[in-house]
């Protein structure tokens, strides 16, 4: 498979890592990174840093047989999968929507689910934080339909005979 820009500068990345800790020699180091920015394909990329130990994994030979598209991609050229959806933040966005279908009376949890979720998601690194922030924006938005319902409600009250 041919090498992308992507996975050329993640070969030099996992260098620059050995270099940092002391397992290559300046000449070795300077090397291998023209080594790695010339390469055309992943394999090539595997042989620069496959001593190295951020480099490839080793492949079982179940999963090391070839596809229909080439060999099998090593985990270090896959990008990181996305981290998962806060729980909180998803009910946040539920409780937002469901807002229009209760007459409002989700909003509060909408509100509180929401603050809980993106203090989670500052802590844990998690993802989700559109779906909260929506369920804060509906939430808050009830909450204020409701204030805003019940001041009419009072200023009838109050001028009425």
């Amino acid at each position: 498979m041919l090498a992308s820009h992507a996975d050329r500068e993640r070969a030099v990345d996992v260098l620059r890592a050995g270099f940092g800790e002391g397992r290559l020699q300046q000449d070795e180091f300077e090397k291998r990174v023209q080594r790695a920015y010339q390469a055309r394909t992943v394999g090539e990329l595997q042989l620069v840093i496959s001593d190295l130990p951020q480099g490839p994994m080793a492949v079982p030979p179940a999963l090391a047989a070839p596809t229909a598209f080439g060999p099998p991609v090593p985990r270090t050229f896959l990008p990181a999968p996305p981290p998962p959806t806060n729980g909180k933040a998803v009910g946040s966005l539920v409780c937002g929507v469901l807002t229009t279908m209760s007459m409002g009376l989700t909003g509060i949890p909408a509100v509180i689910l929401g603050h809980k979720a993106r203090a989670e998601m500052r802590r844990s690194g998690e993802g989700g934080e559109g779906f909260a922030l929506a369920g804060l924006i509906l939430g808050y938005l009830s909450v204020a339909g409701w204030a805003f319902f019940m001041m009419i409600i009072m200023m009838a009250a109050v001028s009425s005979p």
